[in-house]
């Protein structure tokens, strides 16, 4: 039986429109996400992935709808979903041990100092930082920060990461090294993480499922893609597998056109509960809670359109 962690239920964002009106971001999204699953969202500027991270930190509040952690309904922030932004945010005055022990104080405010220092060292180690410790941050490289970022995250030991887009500043180099320690970390500790990213390759090569957004306004969620590629990845072999460039291409086409036309083209027959997911290479079946499509069937659906 699947343990189920995240339950995103039913969840619509508006805001107020110049002038008079509203605006709708995103309607009716349905979606849960397991523990120790590491989640990307995809699609476009505007269609409001940011939004719903923000909701699932609980910096943000729904307009309709609920999410549900661990059995509880989201009623504000909360130590158990660590934040990872695109910018670093590290406290310019403290140290790399400081930002990260201060992370470790917020949660345990009455460990002593020692063990404060021991429990903050094992992450710091965790993300290749050792003799960096007694640094600031303006002696660090980007990459540097961002470990320093994740460091923190999870010395507090959250249930789930939130990343929004944490490597997109960062050159190619940097980026997929941090890609490698990020999937190295979340193998070793079970980590749930719900990810956003614009970078397919990032996606496929991180994720256990690629979560498709339409565009916004009006946006909702269009498909889920179930990784085929194994849990155990190596960068230089990933684009060997046969069905890399398939789902490759399958997502990239959806950013192309069909975020652009999956509402129209669904309308009357788009049931938000039970939205289709691409599993590549299985028999097209029917799962208790979604639609489940081969991906050639859905690339053939695209081409008749």
């Amino acid at each position: 039986m699947t343990d189920k962690l995240i339950s995103i239920e039913g969840i619509t964002k508006r805001f107020a429109a110049p002038g008079g009106g509203v605006t709708t971001v995103f309607e009716d999204l349905w979606l849960s996400i397991a523990r120790g699953e590491f989640v990307c969202i995809i699609g476009h500027s505007g269609c409001g992935k940011t939004t719903v991270l923000n909701i699932l930190a609980g910096l943000d509040q729904p307009s309709e709808g609920t999410v549900i952690v661990d059995n509880q309904a989201i009623a504000g922030p909360s130590l158990d979903r660590a934040v990872i932004f695109q910018g670093h945010a590290l406290l310019p005055w403290l140290t790399v041990m400081g930002n990260v022990t201060y992370a470790v104080a917020s949660k345990w405010r009455f460990m002593d100092k020692a063990h404060l220092h021991a429990h903050a060292q094992k992450f710091i180690e965790l993300v290749g930082l050792t003799g960096a410790e007694r640094k600031r941050p303006a002696e660090l490289s980007g990459g540097m920060k961002q470990r320093v970022g994740i460091a923190r995250a999870l010395s507090i030991e959250p249930k789930i990461m939130l990343m929004d887009e944490p490597f997109s500043a960062l050159d190619a180099l940097t980026r997929g090294t941090l890609q490698d320690e990020v999937r190295r970390i979340c193998q070793e500790t079970g980590q749930t993480v719900f990810m956003i990213t614009h970078d397919v390759d990032e996606a496929i090569y991180l994720a256990d499922r690629i979560v498709l957004m339409t565009n916004g306004p009006g946006a909702v969620l269009a498909e889920v893609v179930e990784n085929p590629l194994p849990k155990a990845r190596v960068r230089t072999e990933v684009h060997k597998h046969p069905l890399y460039y398939p789902v490759r291409n399958h997502i990239i086409d959806f950013l192309i056109s069909r975020s652009k036309t999956f509402v129209h083209e669904t309308r009357g027959t788009y049931d938000p509960r039970n939205i289709a997911v691409v599993r590549p290479g299985a028999a097209p079946t029917v799962a208790a809670e979604t639609n489940v499509l081969r991906l050639g069937q859905v690339q053939g659906q695209a081409a008749s359109h």
